[in-house]
């Protein structure tokens, strides 16, 4: 589904990516791990196009997407689901939906719309009416995913969905991660809750300092604690 194979990105000057290579095949969750300012979000932002790299590949159902612009790359199949939710303050919960809808060529009973949404998370109908900026934390995460499920991807990724929200809530997010990858949508996490990612992905990267600096499955990182005290911040 996604490989990106040798990724360099900067930022001005500043060299961000060194070489970052990971894979996500169709209908598994992979996980991105590591701490702030390692490289997580620069690997999403290079993928869906915001800071293309200046060197690699960005292979997205077998063709090289690099160059291409970020909404020649969602109408493809790539959808995100963005750190800090940004859900649009001026429109509603339902308008925040329905202005990302995007039908593509999928079998109806597994195509998400308004109505698909709303029996995935009922609280949203309840709200549809309400500025999306008045919903609590965990709804507006709730609908930040609704959003980006209402474009119908392929490859679905989300970047620090369980930031700022209490354990249940996360708990919650795990939860609905794990139901859309029961749905057979490939799904690229990047997290720093570790026992969240661990519960839901079916491989992990660990990332620092823009290199990927660890790769396995999340039973071989949750027993390897030099990894996670050094890479990722765990507590011995």
């Amino acid at each position: 589904m996604l490989e990106l194979v040798d990724i360099h990105t900067y930022y001005g000057e500043s060299y961000i990516l060194q070489g970052v290579s990971l894979k996500v095949e169709q209908g598994r969750a992979v996980a991105l791990l590591g701490r702030n300012g390692m490289g997580k979000t620069t690997s999403i932002r290079s993928i869906i196009g915001f800071t293309p790299p200046r060197h690699g590949e960005v292979r997205f159902k077998e063709k090289n997407v690099a160059s291409w612009p970020s909404h020649r790359r969602a109408r493809m199949g790539m959808a995100l689901c963005p750190q800090g939710r940004r859900i649009f303050p001026s429109l509603s919960v339902e308008e925040n939906l329905t202005i990302a809808s995007r039908s593509r060529a999928r079998s109806k009973d597994r195509a998400w719309n308004l109505d698909r949404v709303y029996d995935k998370y009922p609280v949203l109908k309840e709200r549809a009416k309400l500025k999306g900026t008045s919903l609590s934390g965990g709804e507006q995460q709730m609908l930040a995913i609704g959003r980006g499920l209402m474009t119908n991807p392929d490859l679905f990724m989300l970047d620090e969905p369980s930031e700022g929200l209490a354990p249940m809530l996360v708990r919650d997010i795990g939860n609905i991660i794990t139901e859309l990858k029961e749905t057979g949508l490939s799904i690229l996490l990047v997290e720093q809750n570790i026992t969240m990612a661990l519960s839901v992905a079916d491989y992990v990267y660990a990332i620092s300092k823009g290199k990927i600096v660890y790769e396995g499955t999340p039973k071989e990182l949750a027993a390897n604690k030099p990894v996670q005290d050094q890479y990722l911040g765990v507590a011995s």
